[in-house]
C-alpha cells in the first residue's frame, strides 16, 4: 500500500523555509548580467547616461518584485479529486483558484499540487484571474500503485510581469485521495453444486439467475423444462436457475508476507529483493477487487475477508465503493494475523499471492492465484 504523508523533518524545513522563492528564467539571467555590465561600465567611465541606463534597468528589476508580489496576493486555492480513482489509470484533479483582491486581476499565475514536499508532475496555468472572481481547470495524473495519498498543501507561482524571474510561495492545505486497486475483467466462477437445485425443487423454478442446462432428472420441476434445446438435441435438458437468495459470496485475499518485507513495506521501502513478493501481493488484491465487482455486477451479495479487515455482505454499486476503499488502505501484514473464513454458507473465493506461502489460510470453493 502507498501512503504518503510528510515526514517530520519535511514539516520542520516547511517552517523554517523563506515565505517566497526566486528563481531566476533564462532571460532574467541575461537581463542581470546586462546590467551589471552597464553597472561596471558606469563606475569606470562616469558616464551620465549609463547611469541612466542602469537605473531604468534597476527600476524594471524593482518593479518586477513588486508586481509580482501582488498578483499573488489574496489567492486562495483548493482541489477536487475524481470521485473515483484507480491504480494505473490517468485521472482528473480539478483547480480551483480564487482571486479574493478587489479591483486587482492576478496574471500568469501556476498552480502546482504538493505530496511529501514535492510537487507533481503536472502543474496547471491560470492566464488571468479577475478580481473577486474563481476560476477552473484540471489536470491529468497517474497514480502508479493503490494507497491513500496525503496532499501537503499547494505550490503558487508566476513569472509576471516581465518573466525575470518565477516567484512562488508554498500554502498548506491538507487532503487526501484513495486510490482503488485496478480492476480488470475477469470470468465468472460457477457456484456451489448445491445451489444449483439439483434434486432441491425449493431452490429451483422459473425464477433467478439463469446458469445452463442439464440433462433431466427425477422429482424435477417440468415447468423448468427447455423445450427448443431438447426438440433440437433429442434430450430433455431443464434450465439451471440459482436462486437469488442464494447469491451470496465471501471473497478472501490472503495479503500476507514475510515479516521481514512486512516492516519494510510499513516504512515506505520497497527492497528490490522483495519486488517479487510485493508484486504478487498487489496482484491478489486486485485480483480480488475485480472479482468483488464482476459478483456485484451480477446481483451476489459479497463481503470482503483480508487479515485486519472485514467488509460485511452487501449489495450495489456503493458496497463495490465500500469494498474498494477497504482494498485500498489494507497495510501489509503477516500470517500472525488471522485470515477470517467468512460464514460457511457462503461460496468462498480465496485469493493468494503466487509464490508466497503463508499459514492459516481456510479452506474455500475456488482457490485462485495472483
Amino acid at each position: 500500500m502507498a501512503t504518503r504523508r510528510p515526514r517530520g523533518w519535511q514539516r520542520v524545513w516547511r517552517r523554517l523555509r523563506p515565505p517566497r522563492r526566486l528563481r531566476f528564467t533564462r532571460e532574467g539571467n541575461w537581463f542581470v548580467f546586462l546590467a551589471l555590465a552597464v553597472g561596471v561600465a558606469a563606475v569606470n567611465t562616469g558616464n551620465n547616461l549609463l547611469y541612466l541606463l542602469l537605473a531604468w534597468l534597476l527600476s524594471f528589476i524593482i518593479a518586477s518584485g513588486v508586481l509580482s508580489e501582488l498578483t499573488m496576493r489574496g489567492l486562495r486555492v483548493t482541489r477536487r479529486p475524481a470521485p473515483e480513482v484507480f491504480a494505473g489509470q490517468p485521472f482528473l484533479m480539478e483547480i480551483a483558484v480564487a482571486n479574493g483582491k478587489a479591483g486587482l486581476a492576478s496574471f500568469s499565475i501556476e498552480i502546482e499540487d504538493l505530496v511529501g514536499g514535492r510537487p507533481l508532475d503536472k502543474k496547471c496555468y491560470f492566464l488571468k484571474i479577475p478580481p473577486g472572481k474563481t476560476q477552473r481547470t484540471s489536470y491529468r495524473h497517474t497514480f502508479a500503485r493503490r494507497g491513500e495519498y496525503h496532499f501537503d498543501g499547494f505550490r503558487i507561482a508566476t513569472r509576471f510581469p516581465f518573466t525575470l524571474f518565477r516567484k512562488s510561495r508554498d500554502t498548506e492545505d491538507g487532503g487526501a485521495v484513495v486510490v482503488f486497486p485496478r480492476l480488470s475483467p475477469v470470468p465468472r466462477l460457477p457456484p456451489r453444486p448445491r445451489h444449483l437445485g439439483a434434486g432441491t425443487s425449493d431452490r429451483l423454478g422459473r425464477h433467478g439467475e439463469f446458469f445452463g442446462l442439464r440433462e433431466y432428472k427425477a422429482g424435477d420441476d417440468r415447468r423448468t423444462i427447455h423445450w427448443r434445446s431438447t426438440a433440437r438435441t433429442g434430450r430433455l435438458l431443464v434450465r439451471e436457475v440459482h436462486d437469488e437468495s442464494e447469491r451470496r459470496v465471501a471473497i478472501v485475499v490472503d495479503h500476507a508476507v514475510p515479516p521481514a518485507v512486512a516492516r519494510a513495506l510499513a516504512a515506505g521501502e520497497r527492497l528490490r529483493e522483495d519486488a517479487a513478493i510485493d508484486d504478487a501481493v498487489e496482484r491478489a488484491i486486485a485480483l480480488a477487487g475485480s472479482h468483488a465487482a464482476s459478483y456485484l455486477e451480477h446481483g451476489w451479495a459479497v463481503a470482503l475477508y483480508a487479515r485486519g479487515a472485514t467488509v460485511p455482505l452487501g449489495r450495489g454499486r456503493g458496497h463495490l465503493i465500500r469494498i474498494l476503499r477497504a482494498l485500498a488502505i489494507l497495510p501489509p501484514a503477516t500470517d500472525a494475523t488471522p485470515l477470517p473464513a467468512g460464514e460457511a454458507a457462503l461460496d468462498r473465493v480465496l485469493i493468494v499471492p503466487r509464490g508466497v506461502a503463508a499459514g492459516g489460510r481456510p479452506g474455500a470453493d475456488h482457490v485462485l492465484e495472483a
